[in-house]
């Protein structure tokens, strides 16, 4: 049935068909219409109000990469909306569903340099499947049911809506419309890539695959556990697939790249059969390029066309979902056997394991990242895991017990320091009933601890852990290793923040630690609260992340030690 509401209202009215009622967002002129709306709205969606735009669009990544869902943020025109540019571009990287709504200057003061006015759309055309500007009320609803199918379909991403505020004041007829589901993309699968695929499949002896988030992004886990135990091969996985296979299955050899394992650097230097599943080859998984799997046949599976080919020449690709491809291509070639194969990577997990120095009552960054993975594991399916980026991140890819989906959530393309604590609060909106923790460096919580108020206000149960080395550690060891040691402009001994204090400030729990014994204890009390807490864990500033590859080198000349 039809009704006449301003646009406003429509738009509200067009999320809840969407079955978006939890927003991240931060009010300002030209979005008053819509958060009066949203004042009407109260007991239909659920609007977190953040402390810094960019906080609303990690906080609405979190929540779409934790559930599955269309994340949703909005902010006012101008500073609002370009606050949001960098979680937009970290979503994009990503591939993470996403739609930003931002308000803009009314139609008559567009492209006179009006007050707050910003070309948002041409701004995020680079970082976004699709934006749109609403230049008509009337085209406003199929615009935002537009833009949440193709924010979902085919590989996801982040789409911006720029409303002009006279858009959301106009009246015009509404009508409830079914949302389009999203259809998985198999136009371009055929009987012959699937059976030329099963061919390289079959007369591999050393198959190795590579998997990805697009693994996670099409639910396609189960579907590659069938896979992988028909192939019967061992499995790596990028920083975005973590997840996406169980790390504790014997078969998993853990990260590959620049701080992959030495089984997986290994492995894929020695197989015959690389098969990559929703993976893109990043610069970060090659490293040289002219070294990458040189001895092998590689087969690309992945939904986007365009990563075929682009980093890396493949001698076979299959192109479609790849819940669809995994499960149609198991059918059609038969059992393997590589048991030799296997116990070699087995082998190689035990010559080359993680470690560490681990002497005297010292604490280390490690330790801090072990000490959250036996809590995580100890209440399996009650905690999600965050990360911010830097050496704490690849500890915790390199360490975490990630069995399932959807639990373990870093910026991988973008590397966005500051996106942890965001992507935590939306994580917990997402997920009632479940703690989040997330693990961070002190340089990436000065970035976005205001979000601490977020969490507070909302009784969140979030842990915030900070590995405090008091330097940026990931580019402190690089300056180690390929700068001579000038630690220039690293070293955050200067900064006296005191960040005991800045949490209770906040009204957070606080707890100070220096030696693992009292990281259990506030793990397990800051877990017990269910309510904000931050751990400050006082650690060494020369703790490296290895394995390492060197710049330049090929993923088989990794490095154990320096």
């Amino acid at each position: 049935m039809k009704k006449k509401l301003p646009g406003a209202e429509i738009l509200l009215e067009c999320l809840l068909e969407q079955n978006a009622d939890v927003i991240f967002g931060y009010p300002g002129g030209q979005v008053l219409p819509i958060y009066d709306a949203l004042y009407k709205y109260r007991d239909k969606i659920k609007h977190y109000l953040v402390s810094h735009e960019q906080g609303a669009a990690h906080m609405a990544d979190g929540f779409a990469r934790s559930t599955g869902r269309v994340g949703v943020c909005i902010a006012t025109s101008g500073p609002g909306a370009t606050n949001l540019v960098t979680g937009i571009a970290t979503a994009y990287m990503d591939s993470v569903p996403m739609v930003a709504i931002t308000g803009n200057v009314p139609l008559p003061s567009l492209g006179k340099d009006s007050f707050q006015e910003v070309d948002i759309t041409g701004i995020t055309m680079p970082v976004t499947k699709h934006n749109y500007i609403v230049k008509n009320t009337e085209d406003l609803a199929d615009i935002v049911r537009q833009a949440f199918y193709i924010a979902r379909e085919g590989r996801p991403g982040p789409v911006l809506i720029d409303i002009p505020r006279d858009v959301t004041t106009q009246f015009c007829d509404y009508e409830y419309k079914q949302p389009k589901k999203p259809v998985r993309k198999t136009d371009r699968l055929n009987d012959s890539m699937l059976s030329t695929a099963a061919e390289y499949v079959t007369g591999a002896k050393k198959p190795f695959l590579y998997c990805g988030g697009g693994v996670i992004a099409a639910e396609a886990s189960e579907e590659l556990m069938a896979f992988v135990n028909k192939i019967d091969a061992p499995l790596c996985v990028s920083a975005m697939g973590i997840g996406g296979f169980p790390a504790t299955d014997s078969r998993c050899t853990g990260l590959i790249g620049m701080h992959g394992s030495g089984a997986s650097n290994t492995l894929v230097s020695e197989c015959d059969l690389l098969v990559a599943v929703g993976a893109r080859f990043s610069d970060r998984v090659l490293n040289n390029l002219n070294r990458f799997a040189k001895q092998a046949k590689i087969l690309h599976m992945d939904v986007d066309p365009a990563e075929i080919g682009k980093n890396i020449e493949v001698h076979h690709s299959v192109l479609g979902d790849l819940k669809s491809t995994l499960a149609e291509l198991t059918k059609i070639f038969p059992q393997q056997s590589h048991s030799e194969w296997i116990n070699h990577s087995v082998e190689l997990k035990k010559r080359f394991p993680l470690k560490y120095e681990n002497t005297g009552g010292e604490l280390h960054p490690q330790d801090v990242v072990c000490g959250v993975a036996v809590m995580f594991a100890k209440h399996r399916g009650d905690i999600l895991i965050t990360t911010e980026v830097g050496q704490h991140q690849m500890w915790a890819c390199q360490y975490m017990p990630i069995e399932k989906p959807r639990t373990f959530m870093t910026s991988g393309g973008l590397g966005t320091m500051g996106f942890g604590l965001g992507a935590a609060i939306g994580a917990a909106a997402g997920n009632p009933g479940k703690s989040v923790i997330n693990i961070a460096g002190d340089g990436c919580f000065r970035m976005n601890c205001i979000e601490l108020a977020t969490a507070v206000e909302y009784g969140l149960p979030i842990i915030e852990v900070v590995v405090n080395n008091h330097v940026l550690g990931m580019v402190r060891q690089w300056q180690t290793l390929f700068f001579n040691g000038n630690y220039s402009h690293t070293n955050l001994h200067g900064k006296k923040t005191d960040f005991i204090k800045l949490a209770e400030a906040f009204g957070a729990a606080a707890y100070n630690v220096t030696d693992k014994k009292q990281l259990y204890a506030a793990l397990q009390e800051a877990y017990a609260l269910k309510k904000p807490a931050v751990i400050n864990c006082e650690v060494g500033m020369d703790d490296k992340v290895l394995p390492m590859v060197p710049l330049g080198k090929g993923v088989d000349q990794f490095i154990t030690e320096c």
